[in-house]
């Protein structure tokens, strides 16, 4: 009987340290997959946020030449056949 007894406290001891301090599964190591997970979440949301605008300026620039005619002005600084081009400067 002391025989069972001594097992059950040293396989109890056993599980606890594996709970506490264990490298695989423990609770320190579940908290910091955690925080990563967190992170990973936050970094996925933000390349969606992202994905989604590059998507819908994509669609825009097929939709019609206004969108490309707005970039090639402001990103190139074309302008039209005709038109005069004036350049403010202000101090």
């Amino acid at each position: 009987m002391k025989f069972i007894v001594i097992f059950i406290i040293l396989f109890t001891a056993h599980l606890q340290y594996r709970l506490w301090y264990g490298s695989d599964g423990s609770i320190p190591q579940i908290k910091a997959y955690e925080l990563r997970l967190e992170e990973l979440k936050k970094r996925v949301e933000e390349k969606q946020h992202r994905n989604a605008a590059l998507y819908a300026e994509v669609e825009d620039i097929r939709q019609g030449q206004d969108a490309l005619e707005e970039r090639a002005r402001d990103e190139l600084g074309m302008i039209r056949e005709g038109e005069t081009f004036f350049q403010v400067i202000e101090k």
